[in-house]
């Protein structure tokens, strides 16, 4: 057959032309990795979200890359309620866990978790560290509680090495409360159980993208979650002196009754200046120490080439308190505890942008949804944030909300808005506070007539998420 140089010409270009689509279409094709990475009880202090003090040259990096959500909340304040509710995309009061004694399975036996969807099409799933709230002592517990077999293909926690041992450091209530105490240690990052985290989901990351399998990797990291240990090159990066406490106003509002839970108040208003600096110190050491973990990750990325089809979400698991209401915990309903840090990097997502939309933990399931081209098994509480990565300047949702339980059917709800935070309590009462006058929350306007419409409205908004079921 003789070849026509004009035909030719024009069969070549639309070959040429139609290059650049097919190769899209392939990409829109192909299963995309999703690196998850999760920081236990880690607030807002990350350089990124304007805390300057704390250095995380990693998690910038990320934002660079990404989308960080400056208004991104839990929907619950601890760790095991929270975990569960973003990992099965219900809502705490859905759940019906909320403490971290219970298993979420006795609750929720046939529920398909993100990583269970996805291993059950075609996706390798792993867990290093704490995804899953971590309960039980015996590794068959332990592996109940990491949802084993369900969710993961492989799933595994870690523990420090004789290495790396304290060296330095102390309880600050005296023995009072054994959880809240420092150490500096000995050893490298990867004598303690982040590092291990990181080294192992770094090789996991090698060996899947070797083998061309998709994976779905979460790396959960433990710090800065108490104890607050880590090596002791990164309580170096923060002396004493160069730390400043935050104070509340002499004339703050008084917390409602049920704010603040339990009988550790008293002992954190004892603390001295001295060992509030020893404890922010610490937190911010954790913080930094985890941060180096995140940069091995990306490092990981980066040399693999894994950016054009890799989703990284990094998301703290609830807040954190650091002398608001001389509180130094989580569990509350104030804004301290129940915001996080939440940044998402994907293929198509503007880099180095900042959304001021409200978001919730509860919206990752479905963001992964729709990446993943995926139908949900069951009807979810949240929305995509896709298109909030595509534009970040759109408008999100309307409200976000936060449940925590105080004992038997004795509980509160949050409403987060745009303009208000709005709390109630089966005790009947209310908090509201105004962010555009009263970002820290220390003037109570529940009680002010010229504001009783808004209340009336904001216990409207929750009314439509609803009770919880009974928390006998």
């Amino acid at each position: 057959m003789k070849i026509n140089r004009r035909r030719f010409i024009v069969s070549s270009a639309s070959l040429l032309s139609c290059g650049p689509a097919l190769i899209a279409a392939r990409r829109r094709r192909r299963k995309p990795n999703i690196l998850f990475i999760i920081s236990d009880d880690l607030r807002d202090t990350v350089a990124s979200y304007g805390n300057t003090a704390v250095k995380t040259p990693n998690i910038d990096r990320l934002a660079n890359r990404g989308v960080l959500f400056e208004r991104a909340y839990a929907q619950y304040p601890v760790c095991n309620p929270s975990r569960t509710s973003f990992m099965t995309g219900l809502r705490c009061e859905q759940t019906g866990v909320v403490d971290n004694r219970t298993l979420f399975r006795t609750k929720l036996p046939d529920i398909v978790t993100i990583p269970q969807l996805l291993r059950r099409n075609g996706w390798y799933t792993a867990a290093y560290g704490k995804i899953f709230h971590l309960g039980g002592r015996k590794p068959e517990e332990r592996k109940r509680w990491m949802d084993l077999p369900k969710s993961w293909d492989q799933a595994a926690t870690f523990s420090a090495t004789p290495e790396g041992n304290v060296v330095e450091g102390r309880n600050l209530t005296g023995g009072k409360l054994k959880w809240c105490r420092w150490g500096a240690t000995a050893g490298t990052d990867d004598d303690q159980p982040d590092g291990q985290n990181a080294l192992h989901a770094i090789a996991d990351i090698e060996e899947q993208t070797a083998a061309g399998r998709p994976w779905f990797i979460g790396a959960g990291f433990h710090r800065p979650h108490d104890p607050f240990i880590a090596p002791a090159k990164y309580f170096e990066m923060y002396p004493p002196s160069a730390l400043k406490l935050y104070r509340d106003p002499e004339d703050i509002t008084p917390a409602a009754p049920m704010a603040i839970s339990g009988g550790w108040l008293k002992i954190f208003q004892a603390f001295t200046d001295n060992e509030r600096i020893e404890f922010l110190r610490a937190y911010y050491a954790c913080v930094s120490f985890m941060d180096a973990q995140v940069g091995r990750l990306l490092d990981t990325l980066d040399r693999l080439n894994l950016w054009d089809n890799t989703i990284v979400i990094f998301a703290g698991d609830n807040g954190y308190h650091h002398n608001e209401r001389d509180w130094w915990n989580k569990n509350t309903l104030f804004e301290r505890s129940c915001r996080v840090p939440l940044i998402v990097a994907a293929p198509g997502a503007k880099a180095g942008r900042v959304s001021r939309s409200l978001v919730e933990l509860v919206d990752l399931y479905p963001t992964v949804v729709e990446y993943c081209q995926l139908r949900a098994p069951h009807d979810l509480a949240g929305q995509s944030l896709r298109p909030l990565l595509e534009d970040p300047s759109r408008k999100g949702k309307d409200a976000a909300f936060t449940f925590v339980a105080r004992g038997k059917d004795e509980y509160g709800q949050a409403v987060r808005t745009d303009r208000w935070r709005c709390i109630q309590w089966t005790d009947g009462s209310t908090e509201l506070y105004d962010h555009t006058k009263d970002k820290q929350e220390t003037n109570n306007l529940a009680r002010d007539p010229q504001h009783a419409a808004t209340v009336r409205r904001l216990r409207g908004l929750l009314k439509t998420i609803g009770p919880p079921p009974s928390l006998k």
